[in-house]
């Protein structure tokens, strides 16, 4: 792989806010994010856990803020970041590299800054599959005033626990999962491996779960008590089909709902197999590279 030695220099966009990103072999994703970061975001954080691709090149390029660090899970990878970057921003966002914020959403945010009547904003974001919009959408909190959050610590699916007030924020993130689907089914298979993992020693989940809690306890009442539905993939399917409406893009939508189902039944068949011969999954490395250094490293 050719190594650029280009470096360059991050101007502070119009917006106060720590936009931070965690990456491994995101170099597909990471021109078009920080395009779109690019005259808006105030400062840019990446922790990347030993990429092998030109994800450190391109960030470097753009002189975002690059520290290298050991990937243990997510819920872990993210606190370190709240806790050891130097974040001068007043707010703090949560960013994936496949996502883009709408220009409709960057204006909001601002706006909802310059109001300054909360501690953390929540805000919709749309699933896109296989190069197309799909009718699918979350509701999560991806901003909060710097120092009031921490994260769930958890392998994987890890939450964003504010302390203080939160209102949403009109507009749509975009989340462009995937640029295939060899891409889409391998990182299906590292994450439905650790949500076995955590199934099989009945770890704590992100909240309480509590099926008359707020909505994500009640979400993770349903994670916790799932396996015991008759009838839970179908049941499952049709949910992704025609209640969140994946019906209306057509094959894709199809596909996407019965992918996704299969990636929860999936999830199932790893943690019995864990329960009937007692052995976890040998780790093996997906992909990770050596030290870049060019930048910090940190354990």
């Amino acid at each position: 792989m050719e190594v650029s030695s280009k470096i360059g220099c991050w101007l502070p966009g119009n917006a106060p806010v720590a936009v931070i990103m965690i990456s491994l072999n995101e170099g597909h994703n990471m021109r078009d994010v920080l395009e779109n970061l690019k005259g808006w975001a105030q400062e840019v954080f990446l922790i990347d856990s030993y990429s092998k691709d030109n994800t450190i090149d391109i960030a470097l390029e753009y002189g975002i803020n690059v520290v290298q660090r050991r990937f243990r899970n997510f819920g872990d990878q993210w606190n370190f970041a709240l806790k050891s970057l130097p974040i001068t921003a007043p707010w703090t966002m949560k960013l994936d590299p496949d996502e883009r914020i709408t220009q409709i959403l960057k204006n909001n945010i601002i706006k909802a800054f310059n109001e300054n009547d909360a501690d953390g904003f929540s805000l919709i974001r749309r699933l896109w599959f296989m190069g197309k919009p799909m009718p699918v959408k979350q509701k999560l909190i991806r901003i909060w005033k710097t120092g009031k959050c921490k994260f769930s610590d958890v392998a994987v699916n890890e939450h964003p626990l504010v302390d203080g007030k939160i209102k949403q924020i009109q507009g749509e993130l975009e989340h462009h999962d995937s640029p295939n689907l060899e891409h889409w089914i391998e990182k299906q298979n590292r994450y439905s491996t650790a949500e076995a993992i955590m199934a099989y020693k009945n770890e704590s989940l992100s909240a309480e779960p509590k099926i008359f809690g707020n909505s994500l306890k009640q979400r993770m009442w349903l994670k916790k008590n799932f396996w015991h539905f008759p009838f839970r993939y179908s049941l499952l399917f049709c949910y992704y089909y025609f209640i969140k409406g994946a019906w209306k893009a057509g094959w894709p939508g199809y596909a996407w709902a019965k992918l996704r189902t299969e990636h929860i039944r999936i999830i199932e068949f790893k943690r019995r197999e864990m329960e009937i011969t007692g052995q976890l999954p040998d780790f093996r490395p997906y992909g990770p590279g050596q030290p870049d250094p060019r930048v910090p490293q940190y354990d």
